[in-house]
This record gives structure tokens, sequence and C-alpha cells, in this order.
């Protein structure tokens, strides 16, 4: 009979294959951008007024969440999770439910903002107007993650057109403000959203992911004393106190690679992603601002004392500089969130394996994933069995010319579709 059923849903699916596409594409060709990593806004209203419009035809109950700084503040205050002071006009999470038979509930987890394509000249086809080129869908966000949250919905439908009754309750919740630190996942938990699994639908390299990195973006403020460079010995370089500060986080990091090992993550990682100082050549610079990202190993590495060694290690670098002795940096943090770590042996784990290596016709892995995503909200902060399992590579997200293979996006929907009937059937 499983057989059968699967055999029935590939039909369904090549028959639809055209459609499906196109409300992928649909979806693909709305500018749902994050603005400043959401603190200044975001523009995901485009994106979750077509998927209300497509999940209410398919007959589930809608609900929008609004974002509000109350519940991102409680996040913050019980969790360690949630990023303040973002701008939430016009942005809120949409909630899809499905009742079905009295099985198990399974929820799909996946965001509808994306980061802003940059530079157009630099992508070789409008970033909001979706492509196919040797086989793959060439779009901004495509990857990261529109392609996940599609099938997710698509899973459901398949289902529908296949005449087949949803098992369980099936809950798709696409989410705002992920780009700018999770506050839209955050919310939705701590507003009770739960099931008994979640699936984030966040790309994994056709694998199963069950463990991703911490993460904590830093803005370090270092200041000096401006004057005319023919003079500079009078004054106090802020440029060059930054990256005196900078070389001691870089051997920050590579104690960290001789001391940090996780049996599925990488190794910790720190990045300095901008520096500012300066307003001309022959200028001593009296203010230099430098940001950072870090991405820390899950369970191995607890989050505050990462921001303690952190700290430490700027303030004992300044204590050894005359300047910086008596004008320490100001250091703060402007974006973090938690690692994830779920259980290998969990029955869910082992049914989302079976199911992807099914469509894969291949051996499916467990792997972790350097990038964070909401997969830690949803385990941590909402106590469910959580799996990252998605179309697409990571490596091709937040880059020009992002892309997800056709048949990848097409595959998903079946993996989706399978992973439904088989949890939520009542035991």
């Amino acid at each position: 009979m499983a057989r059968a059923i699967q055999d029935k849903l590939r039909e369904v699916l090549a028959a639809r294959r055209e459609e499906y596409l196109g409300y992928l594409f649909q979806l693909l060709s709305k500018d749902t951008s994050v603005i400043g990593h959401g603190i200044a806004g975001g523009l995901e209203k485009a994106g979750q007024d077509f998927l209300e419009d497509l999940l209410s035809k398919m007959g589930a109950r809608i609900t929008r969440e609004p974002l509000v700084e109350d519940l991102v503040q409680k996040g913050i205050l019980e969790y360690k999770e949630g990023n303040p002071g973002h701008n939430y006009e016009d942005r809120y999470n949409l909630v899809a439910e499905f009742s079905g038979a009295p099985g198990r509930s399974l929820l799909f987890n996946g965001h509808v903002d994306i980061m802003p394509p940059g530079d157009l000249e630099l992508w070789d086809s409008h970033p909001f107007k979706p492509e196919i080129r040797d086989g793959r869908i060439y779009a901004r966000g495509v990857a990261d993650m529109k392609a996940g949250l599609m099938a997710s919905v698509l899973g459901v439908k398949l289902l529908q057109d296949a005449g087949l009754e949803l098992p369980g309750k099936v809950t798709i919740l696409s989410v705002a403000d992920e780009e700018g630190g999770g506050n839209g996942s955050i919310v939705s938990v701590l507003k009770g959203r739960r099931a008994d699994a979640a699936v984030v639908c966040e790309p994994s390299n056709r694998n199963v992911v069950v463990a991703h990195m911490g993460f904590i973006f830093f803005e370090v403020t270092v200041t000096g004393k401006t004057l005319h460079s023919a003079s500079k010995w009078e004054g106090v370089n802020a440029i060059e106190k930054a990256i005196f500060l900078i070389d001691a986080l870089r051997e920050l990091e590579r104690h960290w690679l001789m001391v940090y090992r996780h049996q599925l993550c990488p190794s910790p990682t720190l990045n300095i992603g901008v520096i500012e100082g300066g307003t001309a050549g022959n200028d001593v610079p009296n203010r230099c601002t430098f940001k950072f990202c870090l991405h820390y190993v899950p369970g191995v590495m607890e989050h505050d004392a990462v921001i303690s060694e952190v700290h430490n290690t700027l303030m004992t670098r300044a204590q050894g500089d005359a300047w910086l002795r008596e004008n320490p940096p100001a250091i703060s943090i402007y974006q973090q969130g938690l690692g994830f770590e779920q259980e290998l042996d969990h029955p869910f784990v082992q049914l989302a394996q079976k199911c992807a290596a099914q469509v894969f016709s291949e051996e499916v892995a467990l792997k972790g994933s350097p990038a964070a995503n909401d997969a830690r909200i949803m385990k941590n902060m909402g106590q469910m069995p959580t799996i990252i399992l998605g179309p697409g590579r990571i490596e091709d997200c937040h880059v020009v010319n992002e892309s997800v293979p056709v048949e990848e996006f097409l595959d998903f929907i079946l993996i989706y579709a399978l992973l439904i009937l088989n949890w939520c059937q009542p035991s």
C-alpha cells in the first residue's frame, strides 16, 4: 500500500509540475527584502498576501501574528533570544492550519523575508523575474528559502490533489524578520505555537540537518585624537587602535580552533565584516567602528561564556596600550542566537532520513550546519523535536545568481508529503 501511495503521489506531482512551479515563481517575483537586517523594517507583506490567498483557497484556517516588541523583549529576558528595536510596520507571521484525522501534528517553518539582491548589474537575470537555466531556478530568495517554504505548502496540496486525507494537523508557519535574527519565530513560539514535531525548510544540501552553530554579532567603537597627518605623532589613530584589537580577536579564533570540536558542526569562526573610520587620507582618524559575527559550537561552547571571552579578550588587549587603557573601546551586541542540537536517535529524525532517501534513491546523512536558523527557536524555546530539511545548498544563499535545481524543489514537495503521511498517521 505504501508503495502504491508513493507512486500515485509521483504521478500527480508529474502531472501538476508546471502548476507547482508557477506557484513558486509567483512567490519569487515578490520583493520581500528585509531593510537593514530588519532593524529598519521589511517588505514581507507582498509575499504573505500571496501565500494567504493560496493557502485560503486550499482550505487552511489563516491567522496573522503581528510582530510586537514586548514579546521580543520577553524572549531576550527568558531565553536569551531576540533582537530588539526593529520596525514592525506591515510585518507579521502568517499561520495556516490544516485539520486532519486525529493523528500527530507537524509544523513546517519557513521565512518569507529575504536579503536584498544588491547590485542588479551583477545578476545574469533580474532577481525578481525568476528564470530556469540549465535545470536550475534563478531568483533572489529561491534557496534562502522560498523554495523550501513553497515546497511545504505544496506538500499539503499534493496530498489534496491526490485525494488523500491528512492523517493529522499540519501547520505552515511563514515568518517575517528571520534575516533580522529570528524575531518572527520567537514571537510565534511565545504565542504558544506548537506541534508534535517541526521541520525548518532551510536548504540542507540533501541531508537531514540536526545541529547548527550559535551566533553573536558585535559592534566595537574605538576613539582616537584627530589632527593633520603631517603631525600624526601628536594624534591617536583610531583605525590603527582598532586593528590592534582585531589582532587579539584573530588570536582568540585560533585558540578556539585548537580547543573546540563537535561531531557534526565545523569549528568556531570569527569574521570581521565591517570596518568604518576616518574622513580623509591626510587626517588622523578620531573614530573607528568595526563589526564582526562569530559562530560558536553548540553544546560545547556556552553563549554567555563566549560573550565574556570576547569582552575579556578586547579589554585585556586594551590594557596593553597606553591610549586604550584610558579610553577603552565601546562593545555592544546587535544580533544573537543560540545553537541548536536535535537528538540523532529520535524517531522523527529517522523517519525524515527514510522519506528523503526514498525520494532521492540514495542514502541521506545526518549533518550539522555552520549557519544558524530558526531551528534553534523551535527546539530550544518550543521544545519540539526539530530538523532542518529543505531544497538547495547553504552555499547558494545570500549570493548573486542564487539558485536551486528544479528537480530538487519538486523532490521536496514529495518528501514533505511523505513526511506528513508517515509522521501524522495515528499510532
